[in-house]
């Protein structure tokens, strides 16, 4: 029989589905299953997207252009200036989601072989991405005890090669939701200029910040304008996740027209999922206000009820809506397995993601699990319970 390819070998394991198995064997059993593994908010898609989609009366359901529908990115761009970020038109292509702008991005600035620097711990697709594109992720480790703040810059600089293409950030990031400061994006613009570097912000978690925090955007970093790729989406902004567009914005037209025949390759990204996406942008600023005051409260719930655990420790988040916590345990995945195989509380459980997954660096963040405050604020409250109570007789529990 054929073998498959080595690519296909070396790519990793989603660490935030994982462990669905034994979630689902759970529910079979009759527990409760608190889902903190996923970002899948429960906040409701704005009601004008859904309006678009029910109100599409095309008769066909046509391709649309490779760069996604003029309109649709006319009005996008419209939106950025809106928000400070200088965006026109043509620097926009809409993908099949951020996943395919990542993947198009790598594809147009790198070569098989070359490396990125990635901050750790980092959303475990990135490996997918690199695997996909034939790179090599250079981890760069952020430590939990500075609440994973970006690592010194004599740090970075010490993993740059020859090989190395471009840095790779989340800002806010998945998994810590940490949120980088100006200053902490002006050390990295002059790195990358420096090294003639590209650099990747993945700031799809822009509107989510908290306790008066502002997001800076590496597109108003001066200086840099060539080197900077923004990677967008609609999942995480408006509770579409299953509405698969992202954005690929650049202010360098070379990437940007290498990039689209990439597109091309694809045809195009989702018709109906563009039409929904781009109805989102009328979305009003109070859908927003509501949801960010909502996930302070999450936020809140989970992070002080986990510090509240004797011998847990989490630093509090400033954006996105995950945060990553350190057990007493001695190992994280087997402590999350257990929690869904062999522990339940008044008939209820709860389902994390193991932090190791996050990290690319063998050994790093084995006491650690991400978090995502996705569910109601009754849910949080028990699933702390969960925990407190799981440690309580979990067997490998540090005391």
């Amino acid at each position: 029989m054929p073998k498959i390819a080595q690519k296909a070998i070396d790519m990793p394991a989603s660490p935030i589905r994982k462990l669905v198995p034994y979630a689902e064997k759970a529910k079979k059993a009759g527990k409760t299953v608190y889902h903190l593994n996923i970002g899948q908010p429960d906040i409701e898609t704005p009601q004008v997207a859904l309006d678009a989609i029910r109100n599409f009366d095309h008769k066909v359901i046509e391709y649309s252009h490779s760069a996604g529908f003029e309109s649709y990115r006319t009005k996008l761009a419209e939106t950025y200036r809106k928000g400070g970020l200088p965006v026109n038109t043509e620097d926009i292509i809409i993908t099949t989601g951020g996943s395919e702008a990542l993947i198009f991005g790598f594809m147009t600035t790198c070569n098989p072989g070359d490396e990125v620097i990635i901050p750790e711990p980092f959303y475990a697709n990135y490996n997918g991405f690199a695997v996909t594109a034939g790179l090599t992720v250079v981890p760069v480790t952020s430590t939990i005890e500075t609440g994973f703040a970006l690592p010194p810059v004599s740090e970075i600089e010490a993993k740059i090669t020859s090989k190395t293409k471009a840095i790779v950030i989340c800002n806010p990031g998945n998994p810590t939701g940490y949120l980088y400061s100006k200053a902490e994006l002006e050390q990295l613009r002059d790195i990358v200029k420096k090294h003639d570097l590209f650099l990747f912000a993945d700031e799809v978690y822009r509107e989510f910040c908290y306790d008066g925090a502002q997001p800076f955007s590496v597109l108003n970093l001066e200086g840099i304008e060539n080197n900077v790729i923004m990677i967008d989406s609609v999942s995480k902004r408006y509770s579409m996740c299953g509405a698969r567009i992202g954005a690929l914005v650049s202010k360098n037209q070379e990437v940007m027209s290498a990039a689209l025949k990439f597109g091309q390759a694809r045809l195009s990204p989702p018709t109906v999922d563009q039409v929904a996406s781009e109805a989102a942008l009328n979305t009003p600023q109070s859908y927003f206000d509501n949801v960010v005051s909502e996930y302070v409260e999450r936020r809140n719930i989970m992070v002080d009820g986990l510090n509240s655990i004797p011998g847990v420790f989490c630093p509090k988040p400033s954006g996105a809506f995950y945060c990553v916590a350190k057990f007493p345990v001695d190992n994280a995945e087997k402590f999350c397995q257990w929690l869904l195989e062999e522990f339940e509380y008044e008939g209820q459980t709860v389902m994390m993601a193991p932090a190791n997954g996050f990290y690319s660096t063998p050994g790093a963040g084995l006491q650690e699990a991400r978090i995502a405050y996705v569910l109601n604020q009754d849910s949080l409250r028990k699933a702390v319970v969960c925990l407190e109570k799981a440690l309580e007789i979990y067997p490998g529990t540090i005391r």
